[in-house]
């Protein structure tokens, strides 16, 4: 059984809520080491705010990156099926060439880093035509924009429904992935169930 997507606690914390959501979404729960989920916390929510409080600017793109490896090597060593990679810059972009749109349409997700307000974390799970799924770990209501989907209906996999116009953006737009310099994701696979070009017949347009 896979438990619902979970949201933020805090103000800070959408890095490790997205990277637990990512396990979540990939994994059973029976299948998933606590070891896991206590390195997430544990590397996560390392920046300080200008007053030096720890944690108050939530997650760096370096701890990212260093989970993202331990991730690989945790893989590697046979104790969960799971693969990954940590892209920065022009890698980090949704259309036909994209690694993201690549893991989407074969099993895989994506924890990006983008625009809400501020930089935040969430997690892609999947395409509907030309738009992503995603779940946004940060609890909204309503959003400015109106073509913009909120959806309660599928907790295990998203609760976003985003057109692909908002992502390549390089404002600080709602959703925009931002000036190219700064833009990061984690892909994420279950070697188990990912799938082979092959296996897939509808790819994303």
């Amino acid at each position: 059984m896979k438990n619902p997507l979970r949201y933020q606690l805090t103000e800070y914390d959408c890095g490790p809520a997205s990277m637990l959501n990512a396990i979540s979404y990939l994994f059973e729960r029976k299948d998933i080491p606590p070891e896991v989920i206590r390195n997430i916390m544990l590397y996560c929510l390392d920046c300080h705010s200008k007053e030096g409080v720890p944690g108050k600017r939530g997650t760096s793109r370096a701890a990212m990156a260093f989970l993202c490896n331990w991730l690989n090597e945790y893989g590697e060593l046979g104790l969960l099926p799971i693969s990954g990679e940590h892209i920065i810059g022009n890698g980090v972009c949704i259309g036909t060439e994209s690694r993201i749109n690549y893991a989407l349409c074969h099993g895989g997700v994506a924890v990006v880093r983008l625009y809400l307000d501020e930089p935040h974390y969430v997690l892609m799970t999947g395409t509907e035509g030309d738009a992503i799924r995603m779940f946004d770990p940060y609890w909204l209501d309503h959003l400015p924009k109106e073509d913009i989907q909120i959806t309660e209906d599928h907790p295990r996999e998203y609760n976003r429904i985003v057109p692909v116009k908002y992502f390549n953006s390089e404002s600080t737009d709602v959703y925009a992935l931002g000036p190219k310099e700064e833009r990061e994701a984690v892909i994420l696979y279950n070697r188990r169930t990912k799938t082979e070009p092959e296996e897939v017949i509808e790819y994303f347009i």
